[in-house]
């Protein structure tokens, strides 16, 4: 039996902490507030291996925020799900303490819990392909792909009408910031550090691709911010407009235009980008070497010729998982 009142799905991931209220409506959800910080908490993690002190702490902040929000809503129940930074960092109990505290005055016993890839992947689908109409897009196999801070989710899966079925799914070791920090130090970046970041990313996609059967796919489904930033200035927004990106469509030629342009620009020129977020500005360009080399390998292998972004994510399928 679904919960009744409100309930929370908070993802914090290596770059961001995002937090959705909802209601229950049947098998779906009345959105009542979503939003989105950037935090970084996996600045340095792939050279540490460890959270730093001052990320635990933009962290903290936010979370505290979220946790008065909950409180406003009177949320009974709380998903709190963190990814692949908090997967493997020596300092993790003490993250963990914390998420305890600051949930734990809001909701009592909630704590977060760190989710794996193959979970990651199934919550990422289920999320991304509730909004997207059978009639229109049928049940054949879509890939979806979650491209976050440290990892990248490959799916494939059945739309069903309700719910979907995962088929196969592949967490590659690989994100947006993972990739800048690893390769891309350079403002803007060199093409010899481009050349290494396209070769680490094809790399993992092959090993995505010997899991997962993409050839299968009917439908290519984007997520998370990096996915959503490209629609909106493949679409030439002037500001970032959720309701205008959610659902867009881009073609493989001008998203690759995109990512062309992206990759070699200046911090200072992705600062002056009107949809781009501030907290991206420096991981983008990693974000979008990985966007356009998963691009020209599903339209090899696939056939596919165009991306659909969508504005749902793993962020819903957590709250879908309260629910249901």
């Amino acid at each position: 039996m679904s919960p009744a009142g409100p309930v929370a799905a908070i993802d914090c991931g290596t770059n961001s902490i995002r937090l959705l209220i909802a209601e229950p409506d049947g098998a779906t959800l009345r959105e009542l507030h979503r939003e989105m910080r950037i935090v970084r908490l996996g600045q340095g993690v792939d050279a540490t291996g460890a959270f730093a002190p001052e990320a635990i702490e933009r962290t903290r902040a936010a979370l505290s925020d979220y946790a008065g929000l909950l409180t406003a809503h009177r949320v009974q129940r709380v998903r709190m799900v963190a990814t692949s930074a908090a997967r493997d960092v020596s300092n993790r109990d003490a993250f963990f303490a914390m998420t305890a505290r600051e949930l734990g005055a809001a909701v009592p016993g909630a704590v977060a819990e760190v989710i794996s890839g193959t979970e990651e992947a199934a919550l990422s689908f289920a999320g991304a392909v509730a909004d997207l109409d059978v009639a229109t897009h049928g049940t054949a196999p879509l890939i979806v792909v979650d491209l976050g801070g440290g990892s990248t989710e490959v799916v494939l899966g059945e739309r069903r009408d309700p719910g979907a079925d995962v088929l196969a799914s592949y967490s590659a070791d690989i994100g947006c910031v993972r990739l800048t920090e690893r390769c891309l130090r350079s403002d803007p970046p060199t093409a010899d550090q481009i050349a290494a970041a396209r070769r680490v990313v094809d790399d993992q996609i092959a090993a995505a691709l010997a899991a997962v059967p993409v050839e299968r796919a009917h439908t290519w489904v984007g997520v998370a911010g990096t996915m959503t930033t490209l629609s909106a200035l493949a679409h030439g927004l002037t500001h970032y407009d959720p309701a205008a990106i959610h659902l867009s469509r881009i073609d493989h030629h001008r998203l690759q235009q995109t990512c062309d342009r992206l990759i070699t620009m200046t911090r200072a020129e992705r600062a002056a980008l009107g949809p781009m977020h501030p907290g991206r500005v420096d991981v983008i360009g990693g974000g979008a070497i990985v966007a356009a080399q998963l691009a020209a390998t599903l339209q090899q292998r696939a056939g596919l010729t165009e991306l659909i972004v969508s504005e749902h994510d793993i962020l819903d399928g957590i709250a879908l998982s309260v629910i249901g």
